[in-house]
């Protein structure tokens, strides 16, 4: 087969990936001279540990079974199985680990409450006191990995290049779907295969508008930071007990006793706020992140956020935060149908739109791209 692909982000590339690997010729169509969305401006991490359970749940696991495949294949993509921790710091955040635990897809997601000591042990970076209120310890998720966001992109494209089957097409934006299994671009090229498919992320007008209308997707905006080397190992991802609040794997009835009786820092709520940190193969920290879901999208990026962060890690490390050398804000595209992992729809005979993977586009694209490739019977 030949399968045209549009747009270079991680789903796309994902797609090219499976597509090369069951033997197909790729015709790779990206609007600009690489990749610039949300594949880049995220923390690269393979997180497991709050998915939904169920088809959510299952859909990470294979990413990250099919991720530390790739990895083995191209070291390019840093991909590194360092697992999380989330210190918790009083009875409240306690029992939300807790009932996390008690969940029957705990083990699958490799669950284990530390205490401060065995956490310590695991990330001796974390020399801050996490009490704050009458509890130490962390929720530990063994699956939870991290690969390198502005570097995977590029590694999986020169794997694909090597293979004879792909061609990469930067700035070329498609502009029609035209009639089966075609795609007309702003050159008047006209790209024909077997199947199409319209890798799009947060680009969700124009072309995506014309030939799927409207569609249950929105754009979201974060903020985020990283820093200069932090001159150690930061051997494990960290998340804060915020995170608790956002994830679909926390909800509990003690969630529902954290969020009554325990309101968030009043920046974080009004950011929609929660820790996340990864550390980089240069040993940078990449911190965040804020949500934004009303639009249109301030063009700011906001000082307060990041102060509220850099507060709370330093309070996990115990130390002052390194220099920060970048800050950025990114828009991706999430689903609001919950009972999907991505929207993917058959838009023309021979073209489908799959786009709207929402914070779970790093982690679940190997897994998203190979149902695609699936149903397509590719």
């Amino acid at each position: 087969m030949k399968v045209i692909v549009v747009g270079a982000g991680v789903v796309g590339t994902m797609h090219a990936w499976h597509a090369v690997e069951r033997g197909h010729e790729v015709v790779h169509i990206e609007r600009e001279a690489e990749a610039r969305g949300a594949s880049l401006r995220n923390f690269g991490q393979i997180w497991v540990s709050g998915r939904a359970g169920g088809e959510e749940l299952d859909t990470a696991l294979r990413a990250r079974e099919l991720w530390e495949g790739i990895g083995a294949r191209v070291p390019g993509i840093g991909f590194r199985a360092i697992g999380s921790l989330t210190p918790v710091r009083n009875e409240l955040e306690l029992a939300v680990a807790e009932a996390a635990l008690a969940r029957p897809d705990a083990a699958a997601r490799g669950y284990r409450l530390l205490t401060a000591g065995e956490a310590r042990a695991v990330n001796p970076a974390l020399r801050g006191a996490f009490e704050k209120g009458g509890a130490e310890a962390a929720l530990w998720c063994e699956r939870d990995a991290a690969v390198e966001p502005r570097l995977a992109q590029l590694a999986l494209r020169e794997a694909l290049l090597a293979t004879g089957k792909y061609t990469f097409l930067p700035n070329r934006e498609v502009r029609d779907v035209v009639g089966e299994n075609a795609v007309r671009d702003d050159r008047g090229e006209t790209h024909t295969g077997d199947a199409v498919v319209l890798c799009t992320g947060a680009w969700l007008s124009g072309l995506v508008r014309e030939v799927a209308g409207e569609i249950p997707v929105r754009r979201v905006r974060l903020q985020m930071m990283q820093t200069a080397p932090l001159g150690e190992p930061l051997t494990t991802s960290v998340a804060d007990a915020d995170s608790f609040r956002y994830y679909p794997a926390y909800a509990s009835p003690a969630l529902d006793a954290l969020n009554a009786g325990q309101a968030q820092d009043p920046t974080a709520a009004a950011h929609k706020m929660q820790l996340l940190m990864v550390q980089r193969l240069d040993g940078g920290l990449t911190i965040g992140d804020t949500h934004e879901y009303e639009h249109p999208f301030a063009f700011d990026t906001l000082e307060d956020p990041y102060e509220h962060l850099t507060r709370v890690v330093e309070s996990f490390l115990g130390r002052p935060l390194p220099k920060i050398r970048r800050r950025w804000a990114g828009v991706y595209a999430q689903c609001v149908d919950t009972s999907r992992v991505v929207h993917r729809q058959r838009v023309r005979d021979g073209v489908w739109l799959v786009t709207g993977p929402g914070g779970r586009g790093m982690t679940c694209s190997p897994a998203i791209a190979e149902t695609t490739a699936n149903e397509l019977g590719w």
